[in-house]
């Protein structure tokens, strides 16, 4: 678990910041919202210059930016219930955002409700909403409140900023869900970051002044002396917001009393990362652990050494990160999809490689976790990679293929193991996986396999340790302290390891490293 304070933990330094874990789940909000890539993070600069305007305590302050980071994270709960009843959940929210007062909302969810459907589905769905009072609406929103307030706990941000997340859809004026909170019992962090979500919005689409009238608009949920102080200071505010990205700014105010996250720390929000992405759909629940440790059973057959396989397990934990920017009226659809929804699914490992690549460093993971979808003879996406795609990746997608046969989509049961099995060995035949990581995931799934998989040229995992190490440079001598051997027993390891591959300089064994992929890209004592 992720711990509170800066006091001294067990582990070693990942060399990430839990503002970079919570930013990463901001920008995949972000696909979910409908708006363009760091909305959240601008949000979040925006909240946190208001917060100090406004002479908030340090508490406040503290909690404004993390409310504000994952005050949309949420929605990904409630999209199966909210494309039920409005089709293109993406496209919903991206409206909402110009829906300021309760009556305006109320009139975009009735135009909205029965989404695509024909005539007598449209009819049928608002009938229904008016029947049970916007039931399905409400529930959404309490699933959003909750799901965001259990990140916010699972990652120990505090009392205050899960208190306050559940408070999402409460209003100043009383008429808000789900206590009907009034005046200052909405808190402070909560206020501000609604405030901040939509006026990046109207700011970048029209300007301050736009920004301004939309606050003025929104008076009843964020309370009058919010609205004036808005007013006041917005220009000041906004100055500089779109003048460069806003991650370096985000990771830069973090608070003061969180500390780089250790291995086991990270590993937990990597996790939580992965049940993220799971919630955009039921059918989804438990992927990415389900995957993630299959593919890394498979590479222990494979024997790799610890450190690929924990940037395996990384990359496995968060590769569906970008499923959040495809609407779950393609992901749930109960037929076949047309050519147009099949372009829309593969934008998703796209999109995983964009939120990664945005996200410091666990960007590190974004070629493995990207590579899911790819294919070794260049059928896949989002690069059409064939052969040249990371080796861990061509594992990973191995794993992904296997695990998702086996579990029911909305078109289809979930396939037989044996079936499963026999498809993975059909797509290694026709050159569209790996076949040596076909054999590794059928091995670690439990069925009978020609043969054992193994390292290249037979190395042990040892030997494909002092490789690893022979390939960045290292003495013999250096080698030896690092692994805790004498330096007789180092040598003898790197001769018989440039017998086995036929080389005979350090340069050489660092290209038949590379070319397999036996040099981590993942330093997990990185300060």
């Amino acid at each position: 678990m992720i711990q509170e304070g800066a006091v001294a933990r067990e582990g070693a330094s990942s060399g990430v910041h839990l503002a970079e874990v919570v930013g990463s789940i901001a920008i995949a909000s972000d696909l979910g919202l409908g708006q363009p890539l760091e909305h959240v993070l601008r949000s979040c600069v925006i909240a946190t210059r208001f917060a100090d305007r406004l002479g908030a305590s340090e508490q406040d302050r503290d909690a404004t930016y993390w409310c504000t980071l994952f005050v949309a994270a949420g929605c990904t709960g409630a999209s199966f219930e909210l494309s039920s009843a409005f089709g293109d959940d993406i496209a919903f929210r991206a409206g909402v955002y110009h829906t300021l007062t309760n009556v305006a909302f109320l009139r975009y969810a009735m135009r909205r409700a029965g989404g695509d459907g024909n005539l007598l589905h449209r009819t049928r769905t608002r009938a229904e909403l008016i029947l049970t009072g916007l039931s399905p609406v409400s529930t959404s929103l309490l699933a959003h409140c909750a799901v965001s307030a259990e990140l916010a706990r699972r990652l120990r941000l505090g009392d205050r900023v899960v208190e306050s997340l559940l408070q999402t859809f409460e209003q100043w004026n009383g008429k808000g869900i789900p206590n009907r909170l009034r005046g200052d019992e909405v808190g402070l962090p909560i206020r501000i970051a609604n405030l901040a979500t939509m006026v990046e919005v109207h700011d970048r689409e029209r300007g301050v002044e736009a920004s301004v009238t939309a606050a003025r608009k929104g008076e009843a949920t964020v309370g009058p002396e919010v609205v004036r102080a808005w007013a006041a200071t917005a220009a000041d505010v906004l100055a500089g917001v779109d003048a460069e990205s806003s991650w370096p700014r985000i990771v830069a105010m973090q608070p003061r009393n969180r500390a780089v996250l250790t291995n086991g720390e990270l590993d937990a929000a990597l996790e939580l990362m992965g049940d993220y992405a799971d919630l955009k759909s039921p059918w989804f629940t438990g992927h990415s652990r389900g995957v993630a440790s299959l593919a890394v059973a498979a590479g222990r057959r494979l024997q790799l050494p610890d450190e690929q396989l924990v940037t395996l397990r990384r990359a496995a934990l968060i590769h569906d990160i970008g499923r959040n920017g495809v609407p779950n009226s393609i992901w749930d659809k109960p037929a076949g999809l047309t050519d147009a929804e099949k372009e829309r699914v593969r934008l998703h490992a796209y999109f995983t490689d964009r939120v990664l690549h945005r996200a410091g460093r666990l960007a590190l993971l974004a070629s493995v976790a990207s590579a899911a979808h790819e294919r070794a003879d260049g059928s896949g996406y989002p690069r059409g990679l064939s052969h040249t795609a990371p080796r861990l990746g061509r594992l990973l997608a191995a794993a992904d293929v296997y695990h998702a046969l086996v579990e029911d989509r909305p078109h289809r049961p979930a396939w037989t193991r044996d079936a499963a099995a026999g498809e993975l060995r059909r797509a290694a035949r026709d050159g569209e996986l790996d076949p040596s990581a076909v054999d590794a995931v059928l091995a670690a799934a439990g069925h009978v396999v020609r043969r054992t998989p193994a390292a290249p040229a037979g190395l042990t995992p040892r030997e494909v340790e002092v490789l690893g190490l022979v390939a960045r440079g290292m003495t013999t001598k250096r080698i030896a302290v690092q692994l805790g051997i004498t330096a007789k027993t180092a040598g003898n390891h790197i001769e018989r390891i440039y017998q086995k591959i036929g080389v005979s300089t350090r340069a050489e064994a660092a290209m038949f490293a590379m070319r397999h992929e036996l040099v981590s890209a993942w330093d997990v004592d990185a300060p």
